[in-house]
């Protein structure tokens, strides 16, 4: 147990933001299993449509640092590639 006030006010920021964190990491992961699911039924405008928000919602949870901004430009580009396979 902390026994300083800074100590005790760093566990409480921690567990906020602990939280915070998994809230962010939680709509990562579905975001990605919406797309995989649109992908997987084979419906590429659906897909096409939802990319822009796709893209929006895993570009907004790379800058807040929860997944390194090069691993959502790598799936971005990766779904991009899937949708084009789609189509044709």
């Amino acid at each position: 147990m902390p026994n300083t006030a800074s100590a005790i006010k760093r566990t409480k920021k921690t567990k906020l933001q602990t939280s915070v964190n998994k809230i962010r990491k939680g709509k990562y992961k579905s975001t990605i299993k919406q797309m995989s699911n649109l992908i997987a039924a084979g419906k590429a405008k659906e897909a096409k449509d939802f990319f822009s928000q796709f893209n929006s919602q895993l570009m907004k949870i790379a800058k807040t640092g929860i997944i390194d901004k090069r691993t959502v430009s790598r799936k971005i580009s990766r779904i991009s590639k899937k949708i084009q396979k789609i189509k044709s």
